[in-house]
């Protein structure tokens, strides 16, 4: 089945250096993705991503070398290492969390968060958050939480991160325990020139922080 180790081992250090370049992990490196391939941000609120962009040819240039160190099963042996290479990293994230990670580290969240606005004067808002987050560790843990903007096209002006205005926020959850964390709170934006009357957010982003180490969720 082996054509060629030479073009085999490359294809494996390439594409062990492309999953590095955008690890999910300590911080979500997408949240501001436009366009993406094969877990490379192509383009982002900025413009395109050259970084990305390059280490999507890389990553096309491992492939071909795959295809030509094996002598046959092309088309399952491509399969099997494109899952591996989009799923593999998130169980070793799992498996880091569960077992070693303590603090913010042993903190994920399911990426389907929600805010909601709704009018109430010219100058107040009712916002309400709704978080999915889980504590992986056997010890309780606290944290800060700043709202991120989410990456919405054409959309110039604050939305998710209103929130901000009504904090801090700190957010206990439980060791070994998912937690629906609801954060409310009526927000004063006198001082804000333009902000928005209403509406909400989904796939909510936000940055955690305890004092020692910060994370991008």
């Amino acid at each position: 089945m082996i054509k060629n180790t030479n073009f085999l081992i490359a294809s494996g250090v390439i594409l062990i250096i492309c999953r590095s370049l955008y690890y999910p992990y300590p911080n979500n490196k997408m949240i501001d993705e436009r366009s993406t391939f094969m877990s490379f941000p192509i383009s982002d609120r900025d413009g395109y991503n050259m970084l990305a962009i390059v280490g999507s040819f890389f990553f096309i240039f491992a492939m071909i070398l795959l295809v030509k160190g094996i002598s046959k099963y092309h088309f399952r042996t491509v399969i099997l290492v494109l899952i591996s290479y989009a799923l593999l990293p998130l169980g070793l994230v799992s498996v880091y969390q569960e077992t070693l990670a303590s603090g913010i580290s042993a903190i994920s969240y399911d990426g389907e968060g929600t805010c909601d606005f709704e009018s109430v004067s010219k100058d107040e808002l009712n916002g309400e958050c709704h978080l999915l987050i889980t504590n992986h560790s056997g010890e309780p843990v606290t944290f800060d939480i700043e709202f991120l903007d989410s990456n919405i096209p054409y959309e110039d002006h604050r939305r998710t991160s209103l929130m901000n205005e009504g904090g801090p926020y700190r957010i206990p959850v439980e060791a070994n325990r998912e937690k629906m964390v609801e954060v409310k709170e009526l927000l004063d934006l006198s001082d804000l020139p333009y902000h928005v009357d209403g509406g909400g957010s989904m796939n909510v982003h936000f940055k955690i922080s305890d004092g020692e180490g910060k994370r991008i969720l």
